[in-house]
């Protein structure tokens, strides 16, 4: 959306350039590189009063010191497609979900959770004939990889609420409830401007093609987005950490790229110390009513500065009450820290992302820049009471590690997700109805209370959504929404092994979707009936 528009910007100016007898290389004329590798563009006359467009400081010799491989750095998928391992990646435990009875507790409170990284991480492992281990994979994130259409907000609400309710396929005794939300959207033009530090691990651990030549490449993605009041700053570290561009317009592509395209892996982690470093530019650089946002992109591989990983987190969490969020782009494989790059982002309000292909960074970064972006509701929490009269038992499908105390709730101090600009949040719960009852007669099955906050606010709003007889459908295929998200969560299941579920063939899911998305559009929901037949080739 937006990259169309500064595409069609940047193809106006070199044209008007050749015109002009000058070609592209002559455009930065007044980019220099001086001895110690700093990009210099400081006689730029668009910077704000009072400040340099970029602030000259020494780099590490560490971000260079790598002998070059031309090939390394091609912009294309296949020269990432090396053979995998995940031995030595760190994740998580997932502890899984069980029933609750009502007659225990009939309310259930979670945080919204809009990742993407653990269903591109699992696609990557699948593709490459390695079977997932059960802790990576994040059923809530497998499920909000995809769109769902969902009624559009109306222009005075924040986001949608949609609801439905069927026969759980994996167990047909069982109900399914799913619930959407979908977030307001904003036309390019009525966009924030963006103060983005980009914050880029080039340790020796990064070497790999898949790792920094695949970053590389992905930042560019992201540099095209930006207009002229937009503000780029890029931070490295390795053995030391070091300034190599701050305070960039946006509109400068190429003294950004040419930035990006310098740089080399080599040296140990100093993570921290680069955060910090970050952070301090974030803030010289800061925009009021304006997206603030670090952007760190990094194997997880920390090893040296903060090595107290609860300081490192309130570091973090501290930084956002700021209103500077931290998101974290996680590349490739052998000593991948899931664990941490999670951790981070969850901390820092921002987005957690898988980047294996160049086509997943297109996704992140060009068709869902707006959402990966500009948060338009912060802390997001939801609360389900159902009705006791009706349902005997419940189980949230996913969200483990974002399950909530029930007094938590209404406590403004304690920390919940983000909800991107025009995104969807999907949720489902698996429901047992006590006996006689029948849904079609049902007056109320749950209510739903959403507690968030503005992203420049501390007090949180709370709405409340009634779940009704209004909401089931006889037949969960008569849902396309539901029916999706449903055998998402069925695959994810089975690759974890769940408890709960009656035996499903990963073949019927495959007949399912061919039957009832075959034919869709969709290029990712296209995919993933491929990654279907490629796991069932693999088992």
């Amino acid at each position: 959306m937006k990259k169309s528009i500064f595409v069609m910007l940047v193809t106006l100016i070199m044209v008007v350039g050749m015109i002009g007898g000058c070609s592209k290389s002559d455009d930065y004329t007044d980019s220099k590189r001086d001895d110690a590798g700093t990009t210099d563009v400081s006689d730029n006359t668009d910077a704000p009063a009072g400040e340099s467009s970029v602030e000259e400081q020494p780099q590490a010799d560490m971000a260079y010191d790598t002998t070059e491989a031309d090939t390394a750095y091609e912009s294309t998928d296949d020269v990432y497609n090396e053979p995998i391992s995940i031995e030595g990646e760190t994740y998580q435990e997932i502890v899984e979900n069980t029933f609750t009875t009502t007659g225990a507790e009939s309310v259930s409170t979670f945080s919204i959770d809009v990742d993407t990284a653990a269903y591109a991480n699992i696609r990557n492992m699948i593709n490459y004939g390695v079977t997932p281990s059960a802790d990576a994979v994040r059923i809530e994130e497998m499920i909000n990889y995809f769109d769902y259409e969902y009624i559009t907000p109306s222009t005075e609400d924040v986001f949608s609420i949609n609801t439905a309710i069927a026969e759980c396929p994996w167990n047909e005794d069982n109900q399914l409830l799913m619930i959407g939300m979908q977030g307001y959207d904003l036309p390019i033009y009525a966009l924030p401007d963006n103060n983005i530090v980009f914050l880029l691990d080039v340790s020796g651990s990064m070497s790999d093609a898949n790792k920094l030549p695949l970053l590389i490449d992905a930042f560019e993605i992201l540099a095209e987005q930006f207009d002229e009041d937009d503000r780029v700053s890029i931070v490295v570290y390795a053995g030391a950490s070091g300034v190599v561009l701050n305070g960039v317009r946006g509109n400068h592509h190429d003294v950004i790229i040419e930035a990006l395209n310098d740089l080399r892996a080599g040296g140990s982690t100093a993570g921290s110390e680069g955060i910090q470093l970050a952070y301090q530019l974030a803030e010289e650089n800061f925009i009021r009513n304006g997206n603030n946002r670090v952007i760190l992109a990094t194997d997880g591989d920390f090893n040296v500065g903060i090595t107290n990983q609860s300081d490192l987190e309130d570091y973090i969490a501290d930084k956002r009450d700021s209103d500077i969020f931290l998101s974290v782009l996680g590349f490739g494989r052998g000593n991948y820290n899931d664990e941490i790059a999670e951790t981070l982002a969850d901390k820092g309000n921002g987005n957690y992302s898988y980047i294996d292909t160049i086509s997943e960074a297109e996704k992140v970064f060009s068709e869902e820049f707006a959402g990966t972006m500009y948060a338009i509701a912060k802390d997001v929490k939801l609360q389900i009471e159902f009705n006791d009269s009706v349902v005997y038992a419940y189980k949230l499908v996913g969200y483990e590690n974002r399950v909530m105390a029930n007094e938590d709730f209404n406590d403004d101090t304690k920390d919940a997700g983000e909800l991107g600009l025009g995104h969807t949040v999907t949720a489902l719960y698996e429901v047992i109805l006590k006996e006689t009852v029948r849904l079609q007669s049902t007056e109320l099955f749950c209510t739903i209370d959403i507690r968030y906050k503005e992203p420049d606010e501390d007090e949180s709003k709370l709405l409340r959504y009634a779940v009704t007889s209004d909401d089931y459908y006889s037949r969960i295929t008569d849902n396309t929404n539901l029916l999706w998200a449903a055998s998402v969560a069925n695959f994810g299941m089975i690759l974890r092994n769940e408890t709960y579920i009656d035996y499903t063939a990963v073949g019927d899911l495959i007949e399912t979707l061919e039957t009832y998305f075959g034919m869709t559009a969709d290029p990712y929901r296209q995919e993933f009936i491929q990654l279907l037949k490629q796991y069932k080739g693999l088992i």
